[in-house]
């Protein structure tokens, strides 16, 4: 991983008040990677019956509903018992084809094999000394043909001043996804805001990979 130039960045830490962001993105629809990636799911194999997804960092499971929704079996996991709370809690979830766990990224054991593994915003919070293995596990977990969608930060992002938050270059991602076909890789730059209205600056690759 490239390190940032300590004069380009702020002293900003990602916050972890994940109640206040649980409120703040509540009633959101699924991410773009996510129905990027179902869509190239469709496109290969037009109404797929008994797929698997793992939804890691599920959150309150903006993106375990669409999951659920159009008849996926989904693992949702994440390391806060208030984002299962509140997935279980929600209206629009088929109860039947969903199992949860509460698990942090350096306890967490994936199944033998999934079609898909979902990781919204979630990766970037691993410890980076820990993130190497959640990587080979992610990897190893997707069967032939499978993907991942998600989101990985960029060595300009703001919050890479946190020693606790992975980030990589756009070559390091390149590297990650060798075992894959790339499918949508982008990169976005920008100044914004958080979902709590702080400034920030952004820097994120979108990926959706398919596994060769």
């Amino acid at each position: 991983m490239a390190k940032p130039n300590d004069n380009q960045f702020t002293n900003d830490v990602a916050p972890r008040r994940w109640s206040d962001y649980y409120k703040a993105v509540a009633n959101r629809p699924p991410r773009e990677t996510l129905l990027a990636a179902l869509t190239n799911f469709e496109r290969d194999i037009p109404n797929a019956k008994s797929k698997t997804a793992i939804d890691l960092g599920c959150g309150d499971g903006r993106d375990t509903v669409e999951l659920l929704r159009r008849g996926w079996n989904v693992m949702a996991i994440d390391g806060e018992q208030e984002a299962i709370d509140r997935l279980l809690q929600r209206s629009d979830i088929n109860i039947q084809l969903l199992q949860t766990r509460i698990a942090k990224f350096e306890n967490i054991d994936l199944p033998s094999k999934a079609d898909l593994i979902n990781a919204s915003f979630s990766l970037p919070f691993c410890e980076p000394k820990i993130f190497p293995s959640l990587w080979n596990k992610i990897v190893s977990t997707l069967i032939s043909g499978g993907r991942f969608s998600g989101q990985l930060f960029g060595d300009r992002d703001s919050w890479v001043a946190d020693p606790t938050i992975n980030y990589h270059t756009m070559s390091d991602v390149e590297s990650l996804l060798k075992p894959f076909e790339i499918e949508l890789l982008n990169e976005e730059d920008r100044d914004g805001k958080t979902a709590l209205g702080n400034k920030k600056h952004w820097h994120i690759f979108h990926i959706v990979a398919r596994k060769k």
